[in-house]
C-alpha cells in the first residue's frame, strides 16, 4: 500500500510521520523549507506533561534536558497581590503583608500544586529532536525543497505534486496538511478557515539575566512602572536553560510598531520593577512580535485529505497553547489511520478524528472568547466586586499553567467513538474520554513500566487493577484468579490489545479493568472482568464493527472531486 503523505516538516508533521512509523505506517514528509531550523530562543513552546512525554517517546530524548519545568508560577496585580504555586508541595502560609510604594499591598503565599509542571523549551530544540529521530526512521522519507502545488484525489489514493527543480508527483494512500496557518492544503481543498485576526498581540525578547526566585514563570498584570509611552498591561516571563528567559509584554491594541528603542526600554523597566528598582546585568539575544489569530477549519477530512495543527486551528490568547494542541492532533489521528492502513478503509473511524478534535479546539475557542472581555477589560463587575481580580489571576495563570477551564486537555466525552451504556461500568478517578493517569504497570514480560510508555503502539490497553501484584513474581498470579478469563477475553477482542496490570489506580476498586485507546484516553472502566462488555467497548473505541472486505471510500467529496486521472501515471 501507498505511503501516508505529510505536507509540512515541522513539530505536528514530524509527529505524526514517527508515530505513524511507530505503528508500521511508511510515510513521505514534503518539508518545503532547506530541512534545517533557525535557532530563534524567542520563540518557544510549552508542552503539558502528557505531549512531552509523548515527545520524548517518539525522539527518544529527554527533552527536559533541553529546556525547563517550571518549578512554580509567581503571579502579580495592579494592587501587588503576588500568588506563587509550587508544583508538589504542600501550602505554605500566606506572609505578612509589606508596603510597597504609592500606597499599594503587596502579599505574597503559596498553593500546593495539583499537576506536574508544563516543560518551556525552544522551537528549534524540539524540531531538531524530531528531525533526528525522523533521519533515523527508516520508514519515515523527508523531502526538502518540496512545496505542494496540486492536490488529486481518487478513489482509492491521492497524489500531490511538488514545484521547483525536481519537482514531480508523490503517490500516497492519504494525505496530511500539516503546513501551516498559510495552508495549501487547505486552500487547494477550498476548505474555510473562519475566525478573528490579531486577538492579542505580544512583544517578546530572549535574553540572558538572573531573575528573582529562579526556575518560576513570573506573571505581572497591571505593572505599577510602566514609563515607556503606551505600554504593556501585561508581563510574562519563562524560564529557559542557561540563566535565559523569555519575556512577553502584552501591547495595546492597534499595529503601532514596535521599536528597538521601545523594546529595550521595556526590557529595561521590566527588569528593574522586578529587581527592586535597579536594572541588572543581561544580554539580549532574540526578539520578536508574536500576533494571536483564532480561526477553526471549517472541515478537517475531505475524503483521504487531512488537516492537523495550524493548519486546521489557530489559538493562543491567554496563555493557550498552540502547538500543544497540534501535537494532540498528531496523537489522535495516528492510530487512526495506522489501523485503517493496515485493516482498510473505515469511515467512522477515520470521520471520529474531526469530531472529536475539532470539538475540543472549539469549546477552547469559546472559552477564551468568553474569557477575554472579562480578563482584557477594564471596569465593569471587575472594578467592583471584591475578589474578582484574584479569581481572574487564578484564571489566567491556570490557562498558562494547562489546567481549568482554558487549559486543561480536552476529553472526549462526545465522542462518537464513545461505547454505549455498559451495565458493568463504574466511576474513577478518569472520567471515560480523558487521558489517563500514568500509574507504573507490570507488562506481559513481567517488566515493570509506566503505562505512558506503552501508548502509541497501535494497540488498545487493558488494565487490570490488582493490588499487591507487585511485590510477587508475574509466575506466581499470571495464571491464578480472574487473569486467564482476562487473558482470553483481550485475546479475542476486535483489535490487538496489550494486557497489563496495575497495583492501584486513581479512584479503580480492586479488580477493576480500564480500557484505554492508543493515544491514552480512556474508553471505560468495568467492575471485574466482563468479556462481553470488554468486547462492545472496544469494538466502539475502534468505530464499530470492522468494514467489510473490498470496501471503498463513499465520501461525498471524493467522487465528485477526485479528478479521475489522479493516480494514472508513474507518480
Amino acid at each position: 500500500m501507498d505511503p501516508v503523505i505529510i505536507v509540512g516538516a515541522g513539530p505536528v508533521g514530524l509527529t505524526l510521520a514517527l508515530a505513524l512509523a511507530r505503528q508500521e505506517v511508511p510515510c513521505v514528509v514534503l518539508d518545503e523549507g532547506p530541512g534545517k531550523d533557525e535557532p530563534r530562543l524567542a520563540r518557544t513552546v510549552v508542552l503539558r506533561e502528557d505531549t512531552a512525554a509523548l515527545m520524548e517517546r517518539l525522539t527518544g530524548v529527554p527533552l527536559g534536558e533541553r529546556g525547563v519545568h517550571w518549578a512554580g508560577w509567581r503571579s502579580m496585580r495592579r494592587k501587588q497581590v503576588m500568588r506563587e504555586i509550587t508544583f508538589g508541595l504542600p501550602a505554605e502560609a500566606a506572609k505578612d503583608a509589606e508596603a510597597t510604594g504609592a500606597g499599594e499591598v503587596s502579599e505574597e503565599g503559596a498553593d500546593g500544586g495539583t499537576g506536574p509542571a508544563p516543560l518551556h523549551l525552544a522551537q528549534h530544540e524540539l524540531t531538531g529532536a524530531l528531525r533526528a529521530a525522523a533521519a533515523r526512521e527508516p520508514l519515515v522519507k523527508v523531502a526538502v525543497d518540496s512545496r505542494v502545488d496540486a492536490i488529486e484525489q481518487e478513489r482509492s489514493g491521492v497524489a500531490a505534486h511538488t514545484r521547483g527543480p525536481s519537482g514531480t508527483w508523490w503517490r500516497g494512500s492519504y494525505l496530511v496538511g500539516c503546513d501551516g496557518p498559510r495552508s495549501t492544503v487547505r486552500k487547494l481543498q477550498d476548505i474555510r478557515f473562519p475566525g478573528r485576526t490579531a486577538v492579542e498581540r505580544h512583544a517578546v525578547a530572549a535574553l540572558r539575566v538572573e531573575l528573582p526566585r529562579p526556575g518560576r514563570a513570573l506573571l505581572h498584570r497591571m505593572p505599577p512602572w510602566r514609563t515607556s509611552g503606551p505600554s504593556a498591561a501585561e508581563v510574562t516571563a519563562r524560564p529557559l536553560p542557561d540563566g535565559v528567559w523569555r519575556l512577553d509584554w502584552l501591547l495595546p491594541p492597534g499595529k503601532d510598531l514596535v521599536t528597538p528603542e521601545l523594546l529595550v526600554a521595556r526590557v529595561r523597566e521590566t527588569l528593574a520593577g522586578w529587581t527592586d528598582g535597579t536594572t541588572p546585568p543581561y544580554e539580549l539575544l532574540d526578539t520578536g512580535v508574536h500576533t494571536v489569530h483564532h480561526r477553526l477549519a471549517r472541515r478537517w477530512r475531505v475524503g483521504r485529505v487531512l488537516l492537523a495543527g495550524d493548519a486546521a486551528h489557530l489559538l493562543g490568547a491567554l496563555g493557550t497553547q498552540g502547538l500543544d494542541e497540534g501535537l494532540r492532533d498528531a496523537d489522535n489521528l495516528a492510530w487512526k489511520l495506522a489501523r485503517v492502513w493496515h485493516h482498510g478503509p473505515h469511515e467512522p473511524l477515520l470521520d471520529s478524528y474531526q469530531a472529536e478534535r475539532r470539538a475540543v479546539i472549539a469549546a477552547r475557542l469559546r472559552a477564551a472568547d468568553q474569557a477575554l472581555p472579562v480578563l482584557r477589560g477594564g471596569g465593569g463587575l471587575r472594578a467592583y466586586v471584591p475578589g474578582t481580580a484574584r479569581g481572574h489571576d487564578a484564571l489566567l495563570m491556570d490557562a498558562h499553567l494547562g489546567r481549568g477551564p482554558l487549559g486543561a486537555p480536552g476529553t472526549y466525552v462526545d465522542s462518537p467513538l464513545a461505547p454505549p451504556h455498559i451495565e458493568g461500568e463504574i466511576t474513577v478517578g478518569t472520567p471515560p474520554g480523558a487521558q489517563v493517569s500514568d500509574v507504573r504497570v507490570t507488562a506481559e514480560d513481567g517488566t515493570f513500566v509506566r503505562l505512558r510508555d506503552r501508548l502509541g503502539r497501535g494497540a488498545l490497553l487493558v488494565v487490570l487493577i490488582a493490588p499487591g501484584t507487585g511485590v510477587w513474581d508475574r509466575k506466581h498470579w499470571v495464571t491464578a484468579g480472574v487473569m486467564p478469563r482476562l487473558a482470553g477475553a483481550v485475546t479475542a477482542l476486535p483489535h490487538p490489545a496489550e494486557l497489563l496490570v496495575a497495583e492501584s489506580y486513581p479512584g479503580a476498586p480492586a479488580h477493576s479493568v480500564l480500557l484505554v485507546r492508543p493515544d491514552g484516553h480512556l474508553v471505560t472502566a468495568l467492575s471485574g472482568v466482563r468479556p462481553a462488555d470488554l468486547y462492545t467497548a472496544a469494538e466502539a473505541a475502534v468505530g464499530g464493527p470492522a468494514a467489510a472486505k473490498g470496501e471503498e471510500d463513499t465520501d461525498a467529496d471524493v467522487g465528485a472531486e477526485a479528478q479521475a486521472g489522479a493516480g494514472s501515471g508513474a507518480r
